[in-house]
């Protein structure tokens, strides 16, 4: 049994929207009030893009400006069709790789050459 991959959505935008903040760079003030000094391309990054490493630190102060909890940020999801892919078969094997069909090379005869 293989147990299920697991992915989040990231809910700053949303968040953000619903306390009244609508410009990525509301949030560089209360940060910077707790100690954490982010450029306003990084608060954009941090907004905009799905954070893939995010220090606690950020996280907590976040949680503090908003006012909000981790649910409220991150939603856990299933990923969707997480089936593996089938193993190529070894050479001579009879798996058809993907996109290629029945198509596959003839066997080379090599003759001796008159000469």
């Amino acid at each position: 049994m293989m147990a299920a991959k697991l992915d989040y959505r990231w809910h700053l935008r949303k968040v953000m929207a619903d306390r009244g903040m609508f410009s990525t760079t509301d949030l560089i003030p209360p940060l910077k009030e707790r100690g954490i000094n982010l450029s306003s391309s990084q608060v954009y990054r941090l907004v905009v893009e799905r954070p893939e490493r995010l220090s606690l630190k950020i996280l907590m102060a976040l949680l503090d400006v908003l006012d909000c909890t981790m649910d409220d940020l991150i939603e856990p999801i299933a990923v969707a069709g997480a089936a593996t892919k089938p193993k190529k078969a070894a050479a001579g094997g009879s798996s058809v790789s993907e996109g290629v069909g029945d198509l596959r090379p003839r066997r080379a005869r090599i003759s001796g050459v008159d000469r």
